[in-house]
């Protein structure tokens, strides 16, 4: 398998994950007010999470923009993750452990752009001059 392609199937998981979230977050559903009820961030973190998830998407699929979308959804899946291990648990309302494993095939796919673009991230520093 080439790189392109490879590198297209691996935004195109992150995308698709990151955005299938986005019903649930901000439709309200029942599994996502306990989610961020139980964090003690509901509605607010809710919300700003999926505004967050759906900025981080947009960026990944554009090209100049993708190393940032991939740095901003690795952000909010390490969240994610760290709230699964620390609070939520793997398992949530008898979900097999679902969410949590998206997390990590998200997180995982982030870090993939990530390396894969290593060589612009110098670039996202650099404040352009005037």
């Amino acid at each position: 398998m080439q790189k392109p392609i490879l590198i297209w199937i691996v935004k195109s998981i992150a995308i698709v994950i990151l955005l299938q979230t986005l019903f649930f977050k901000f439709s309200g559903a029942a599994e996502s007010v306990y989610i961020f009820s139980k964090l003690g961030i509901e509605p607010f973190g809710r919300i700003g999470s999926g505004i967050v998830e759906l900025i981080a998407s947009v960026l990944i699929m554009i090209p100049s923009k993708s190393l940032l979308g991939a740095i901003l959804g690795a952000g909010t899946m390490l969240g994610a993750i760290l709230s699964h291990l620390l609070i939520l648990g793997i398992e949530i309302k008898n979900d097999g452990g679902t969410l949590f494993i998206l997390a990590i095939i998200t997180f995982l796919c982030c870090l993939i752009l990530i390396y894969n673009q290593k060589h612009k991230f110098l670039d996202l520093l650099r404040i352009k001059q005037i």
